[in-house]
């Protein structure tokens, strides 16, 4: 079927939705609108879908939903279990509406649900289904992506996102269902009056708090410390599990950022809710500077990335980099379960394979065993499923990545921002009670080990070529490593994707290690037409570091422009 009648049989379908109706008849006369909706689908890969709001097998609408859960259920009724699915959803437009179709959809197949009665974020999805017992779990979210965009997150029984075997399952069963009615369907009332669909119940929000405050380092700590917070949700799922968690341990003089507060999925004081980007945190970074708050933090709307800005000695406030953080972290956790005495015994960190080797040195000097993955939490959350499989899951403290995804305790299998907002608050409390700050203990970790600078830049592949773009891109660097950037000699080439040379599942990237020490890597980007770069660097000082990556930067522009 052409694309063009693929675009004909939407406009004679009954699309519920009046919004699709509506687009499809603007369109009728733009064939690169309609090729662009209907020559492709959106792809359901190892991070489920994302893509923009509209009608089309290649945009976010109810029925690409259906057609994903359709797969979901399928796979779902082979695994035995209790046959029940964990659902949440955040700001997003239309994000209720994609998840009450998705219930409906998994009833329809006599699947059970859990759904929760307000928007939640990822870490609580994760917790749900494991909670539950479930076979899966779907998350409605497209993270930090501006608004005209929305996705879907499938995850699996111990609460990470799906496993590739499970994924190459459900995509197998998608592609045989047809978008508009292959899907099975049941109304969401008609779910609940059968018993089929239920609610998350309060016991399972309060259990998550629970664990999550297990993970206070210095218990009782932040009561009396006094650290002044303004906080932004970004007008996502973080404000409620956020002050939750917050006042429990003692932090209460928090300013809410006013127009980020509640739930919005236009997003409207910011087109790009990251909190990795200062044009997300600017509103909060005001309010910042006018109450003379110790720290500014901020989550994107799903709550799972925490980024924050720190104030200096001087009252300004400087961003911290996911990686500064989650150095910040390994050398808090590691130093006060030593002086608490509740450090496990060989205990484990792990960080994925872009993030800075700076954590290796952290590692070393508190006798932590740091182990890499590949980028993507669910990494993470296999390795914690390791140790849990050999009875030693307590060995896990603490693992992150680059992108702002941090995690302490095994208690869910993805990064958690309600558990990073708690530590680096009860962090920040700390160093404030010993008359030093974020900013001093940083620049400490710096003169002991080396000043590691990392950046990470991105080239972006839009349309339908996007893909094809990049691929060839990769596929060129692998005919021809570069022999060197701007003057510095390629002294090692890894390609992720010869598994007996790394030790680790196939991936599409490419590290190139340089003879001064510095590193590039080059990655597609899992969810979005990217080709990321990451940079580190080690210069004698910030200025030395900046100079080397603005040079590696340079270089690898044309090669991937």
């Amino acid at each position: 079927m052409s694309y063009r009648d693929e675009y004909e049989r939407w406009m004679k379908a009954d699309l519920i939705d009046v919004d699709l109706k509506s687009e499809l008849q603007k369109i009728k006369d733009d064939d690169d609108a309609i090729k662009e909706r209907f020559a492709v689908a959106l792809q359901f890969g190892t991070a489920g879908l994302r893509g923009t709001l509209g009608a089309g097998t290649n945009r976010m609408n109810i029925w690409v939903v259906r057609q994903a859960t359709q797969g979901v259920a399928d796979w779902v009724k082979t695994q035995g279990g209790t046959q029940t699915v964990a659902i949440s959803y955040d700001s997003r437009i239309k994000g209720w509406n994609f998840a009450r179709e998705a219930a409906g959809v998994l009833a329809a197949n006599g699947v059970h649900v859990r759904i929760y009665d307000e928007l939640m974020p990822v870490p609580a999805l994760s917790f749900a289904t494991r909670y539950y017992k479930c076979n899966a779990g779907i998350m409605v979210t497209a993270s930090h992506n501006p608004a005209k965009y929305n996705g879907y997150k499938a995850y699996g029984p111990d609460g990470c996102q799906m496993t590739d075997d499970a994924v190459a399952v459900v995509y197998d069963s998608i592609q045989k269902t047809d978008v508009l009615t292959g899907a099975k369907y049941m109304d969401f009332a008609q779910g609940v009056e059968k018993g089929l669909i239920a609610f998350v119940q309060e016991d399972c929000k309060a259990s998550l708090y629970q664990e999550i405050e297990k993970r206070q380092v210095r218990p009782g700590l932040c009561a009396t410390a006094g650290l002044k917070l303004v906080y932004s949700p970004l007008n996502g799922t973080g404000l409620v599990p956020v002050t939750h968690v917050l006042n429990d341990i003692g932090i209460t003089d928090i300013t809410i950022v006013p127009e980020q507060e509640y739930p919005n999925g236009y997003f409207t004081t910011c087109s790009y809710p990251n909190p990795e980007i200062r044009e997300a945190l600017a509103k909060g970074l005001e309010l910042a500077e006018k109450t003379g708050a110790d720290l500014m933090l901020a989550t994107d709307p799903d709550a799972d990335r925490v980024g924050i800005a720190m104030k200096c000695p001087d009252g300004s406030y400087e961003l911290v980099s996911g990686n500064e953080m989650g150095v910040l972290l390994l050398d808090y956790i590691c130093a006060g379960r030593i002086e608490k005495g509740t450090m496990p015994r060989n205990p484990v960190a792990v960080e994925s394979i872009v993030s800075t080797p700076l954590a290796a040195k952290i590692a070393e000097h508190y006798g932590v065993e740091l182990r890499h993955t590949l980028t993507g939490f669910k990494w993470i959350g296999d390795q914690i499923a390791q140790l849990e499989a050999k009875g030693e899951v307590d060995r896990f403290i603490f693992g992150f990545e680059e992108s702002y995804g941090y995690l302490a305790g095994p208690y869910v299998r993805d990064k958690d921002a309600i558990v990073g907002s708690m530590l680096i608050c009860e962090m920040a409390a700390y160093y404030r009670s010993q008359g030093s700050s974020l900013k001093q203990r940083l620049e400490e970790i710096y003169q002991e080990y080396g000043r590691y600078l990392n950046a990470v830049d991105a080239f972006e592949f839009p349309g339908l070529s996007g893909m094809d773009k990049m691929a060839g891109i990769m596929s060129d660097l692998r005919r021809e490593a570069p022999k060197e950037f701007a003057g510095r000699r390629t002294v090692k080439v890894t390609d992720y994707e010869d598994t007996a040379a790394t030790g680790l599942p196939k991936a599409n990237v490419l590290r190139y290690d340089l003879e001064d020490g510095a590193v590039v890597i080059v990655r597609p980007s899992g969810t979005e037409p990217k080709i990321k770069t990451y940079f580190t660097t080690l210069g004698k000082d910030l200025s030395e570091a900046e100079k080397e990556r603005e040079d590696l930067a340079k270089a690898v522009k044309p090669i991937l422009a």
